[in-house]
């Protein structure tokens, strides 16, 4: 009897070890792969024929080119490549935010005589990175074997490389569905502003299906040209999807873009999103009153929403805190709080707990500390908030992959 207990008790431990070794083993097969590719071309590099090491590496390389191996990755290990005539070979990036921490060493090491480089390292297995590959210090490049790219910057970006790790998976919301209802967009809309002084640009989303007998809910999003951008927020389509499977209300969505109308290289982001109380005046005095008389949409701040990301995020949070009974709603992706560490005390004003706050974060070089710092404001305060971090950096992929959250936490259905 006591044999059976025994019995009976460990048999679940015994299929729980054998799911686990299933489980492993493909992860096992997939290092030892890595492992020895890499102690492979290592050990090309040691071949005493110089003639000998230079076929022996062009083989190494078109056989991993073939399989699409370049990057190499398995589980958390990544063996960056790049081949070519140089003095030095870098790696810069989210992860050694792009070249400003000096403790990540990322220089490459180049295989004997042969014209290929290579660094090991290792990351998170969900972690999602832009990079670029510098050669000699001065050449900055796309890595020219890896097909993944992520544009990045302000006024349009340009592309990165961009790092995928095997657990790390793009959000489905991101593709476009032909068969769903799209809303309309209108771009380019001219405004000027008296209290600014100057003319402006801002876009309007009006989804298909709206409701006839109310207004609709609204959201304010600054970089309104790089959220807009398919290869950068992408937004249109994500709000497409939701909408379409009834995960977030209907809403409008109001695009205000920081170039100027007349000179788009300029951008005045940096001076707008500093917590500029001129700016705030400008949006409750002016741009808002003129919205409400050109389109459908609500006038009750509990269903008005700004949303930004880094500058974009510090001031949204500045709007929200500032003006709690006009901003109800609040998205904040890599807020730049270190730049105004003032923002701290205004977001512990007792009224802002009228507001539902949406934060996300990298937690490579990114907003992290900051934000973890205004979680605990938020949780005095006694504000609604959800917080995100993912293994990503300050970067448009980090903020794409997460906006269906943000919009989700703000704008689902009651």
């Amino acid at each position: 009897m006591v044999m059976s207990n025994i019995h009976s008790l460990t048999r679940p431990r015994t299929l729980l070890s054998l799911l686990l070794i299933v489980c492993l083993s493909p992860l096992r097969a997939q290092t030892s792969e890595f492992t020895a590719s890499v102690s492979a071309l290592i050990r090309i590099g040691t071949i005493e024929s110089a003639e000998e090491q230079l076929q022996q590496a062009a083989l190494w390389w078109t056989q991993h080119q073939e399989k699409g191996q370049i990057p190499l990755i398995a589980g958390d290990s990544v063996a960056f490549l790049y081949k070519g005539d140089a003095h030095t070979v870098k790696w810069m990036g989210d992860f050694n935010a792009w070249g400003y921490d000096k403790n990540v060493a990322n220089s490459g090491t180049r295989i004997g005589k042969t014209d290929i480089w290579l660094w090991r390292t290792s990351f998170p297995g969900d972690a999602r990175f832009d990079y670029k590959i510098a050669v000699d210090d001065k050449d900055w490049m796309l890595d020219p074997e890896n097909p993944y790219q992520q544009w990045s910057g302000v006024g349009g970006g340009s592309p990165n490389s961009e790092l995928r790790m095997p657990a790390w998976k793009e959000d489905e919301v991101q593709h476009e569905r032909p068969q769903i209802s799209h809303g309309s967009i209108t771009n380019d809309i001219l405004l000027h502003s008296k209290v600014l002084g100057y003319q402006l640009m801002y876009s309007v989303y009006i989804p298909v299906h709206k409701p006839a007998d109310e207004p609709l809910p609204v959201l304010y999003v600054t970089d309104g040209y790089e959220y807009l951008h398919p290869k950068m927020g992408n937004m249109v389509t994500v709000l497409d999807n939701l909408i379409a499977d009834h995960k977030i209300v209907p809403l409008a969505v109001i695009f205000i873009d920081h170039r100027e109308p007349v000179n788009r290289g300029n951008n005045k982001r940096m001076t707008e999103l500093a917590m500029n109380q001129k700016y705030l005046q400008f949006f409750v005095d002016e741009f808002l009153p003129r919205m409400e008389h050109k389109y459908p949409i609500s006038r009750d701040g509990s269903k008005r929403g700004i949303l930004g990301a880094s500058m974009g995020g510090l001031n949204a949070a500045f709007f929200a805190f500032s003006k709690p009974e006009v901003f109800g709603l609040v998205g904040l992706q890599s807020p730049a709080f270190w730049t105004r560490p003032q923002i701290y005390n205004l977001c512990g004003n007792p009224a802002g707990n009228k507001v539902t706050v949406s934060m996300t974060s990298g937690v490579i070089n990114d907003a992290s500390e900051g934000s973890r710092k205004m979680k605990t404001v938020f949780e005095s305060n006694a504000c609604v908030y959800h917080y995100r971090e993912v293994n990503d950096g300050h970067s448009w992929g980090n903020w794409r992959n997460l906006l269906d959250d943000v919009l989700i936490d703000l704008y689902a259905p009651k």
